[in-house]
């Protein structure tokens, strides 16, 4: 069995198993084909119908058994024994030790082998799953190592909660299944016909062909979105294309998987604001390892500060006790931001700087000496004049000299500072052609 096979969580799973399609060694007879992903021994039901309405669409399927339990309801394409295989392990093995946890994590990660081959073979063309939180879980592994840009439908129990755990940084549609997946009604036969619908309509939708420019990629905040508007225009009429990310945590994930992709030219990193999270214990912390993609693979890169001034809460009553004596600005019925103190800038200018010297392309900082958001600035109720100032000069200390340093007595949000990230950004992109 593979070292990953027994554990309950769900990393990205290894895709090197090999693993036998006797079933799908013929050539495809129609255009598209989506797969669909589930336990068709206690969902059997439920997938039959999904596969009629899917293929009544006129899109044809291959369906993959991910049942430990029983037998399927009927046959799929790809039998559990083959994803159990693909995970390194036996179906009977599974069945012998009785550990559901490690059932589905098992099944998970054949089932993502198993897609990712078929995807890599141009075998399939979209995802569809359904299920509760078993099902959710084998669903979305598998889809999330299929490329973004490839259909994958989701329809889930948990689909009105949270549901990071399941989406990733991948563009997952997730779809609430309203009651529970099970048996068929006169309200799931509609929600699954809608989700065959949305699968099929997918899959053979056609992107209009444009030309292809270099991708940037830029952080932005509400709070900064004049500076990254600006910069973006810059930027465009250079004859780039801007691809903008929220800074929720996901948002620079996401940006940074496609720098590890291969996809990024240039990072503008406007809005550094997961890290304060990441520091403080805010819900929008983009994990240790934010600020490194770019450097570690070379990508020339520009950093200012954005929404280092702010730490991210949901609704005020969720806000953890510890924190009750800080300050808070509601920026919206849903969304508390608290004050990043002296300390905390200080904190962070250490950790920016120890990140951004292990760069091993162009790397330049550029400090706005007037406020790193639309509410730290003179009059408005984040601005600390100390607490930048903590940022900057820790950051000094700590970067090394590949870093290159320029300090504007402008807010990150005035045209010129805006300007500045980007023309800086273009000079380093031409410096490293």
């Amino acid at each position: 069995m593979g070292d990953w096979a027994g554990k309950v969580h769900f990393p990205e799973p290894p895709i090197h198993y090999p693993v036998h399609f006797a079933k799908l060694t013929e050539e495809k007879t129609v255009a598209k084909t989506v797969c669909l992903v589930g336990t068709l021994d206690t969902k059997g039901l439920e997938f039959q119908f999904l596969k009629e309405r899917v293929e009544a669409s006129g899109v044809s399927t291959c369906v993959i058994d991910t049942g430990v339990l029983g037998e399927p309801h009927f046959a799929p394409d790809i039998s559990a024994i083959e994803v159990a295989e693909a995970a390194g392990t036996s179906l009977q093995a599974l069945r012998d030790e009785g550990d559901r946890g490690n059932s589905v994590a098992a099944m998970a990660n054949g089932a993502a082998a198993i897609v990712a081959k078929l995807h890599g073979e141009g075998k399939i063309d979209g995802l569809i799953s359904l299920g509760g939180s078993a099902g959710t879980t084998i669903g979305t592994t598998a889809m999330r190592t299929l490329p973004i840009g490839v259909p994958k439908v989701m329809v889930s129990t948990l689909a009105s909660g949270d549901t990071s755990p399941y989406v990733g940084t991948k563009d997952i549609t997730m779809m609430y299944s309203v009651v529970d997946i099970a048996g068929i009604n006169s309200l799931s036969r509609q929600i699954l016909t809608n989700a065959a619908g949305a699968i099929a309509g997918m899959v053979n939708a056609e992107v209009p062909a444009v030309d292809d420019k270099p991708l940037i990629g830029a952080t932005m905040f509400g709070v900064t979105t004049p500076c990254v508007t600006k910069a973006r225009e810059v930027l465009e009429e250079a004859g780039y294309e801007v691809l903008v990310f929220h800074a929720t945590g996901a948002g620079g994930r996401a940006m940074e998987d496609l720098v590890k992709g291969g996809f990024i030219v240039g990072v503008l990193d406007a809005t550094t604001t997961e890290l304060a999270d990441e520091l403080v214990g805010g819900v929008l912390s983009a994990g240790p390892n934010r600020l490194e993609a770019a450097g570690n693979l070379g990508v020339p890169q520009v950093i200012a500060p954005g929404a280092l001034d702010m730490v991210n809460f949901g609704p005020p009553d969720t806000i953890p006790e510890k924190f009750r004596n800080r300050k808070f600005y509601q920026h919206n019925p849903t969304v508390t931001l608290m004050r990043t103190t002296v300390e905390e800038n200080a904190e962070l200018g250490k950790i920016m700087g120890r990140k951004l010297s292990q760069a091993k392309g162009p790397t330049t900082v550029i400090i706005p000496r007037q406020g790193v958001s639309a509410i730290d600035t003179e009059g408005q109720p984040f601005d600390s004049p100390e607490a930048r100032e903590a940022w900057i000069e820790n950051l000094k200390a700590s970067l090394g000299d590949n870093v290159r340093l320029i300090e504007m007595n402008n807010h990150i949000n005035d045209d010129e500072f805006a300007t500045k990230l980007a023309e800086t950004l273009l000079e380093s992109l031409k410096r490293d052609e």
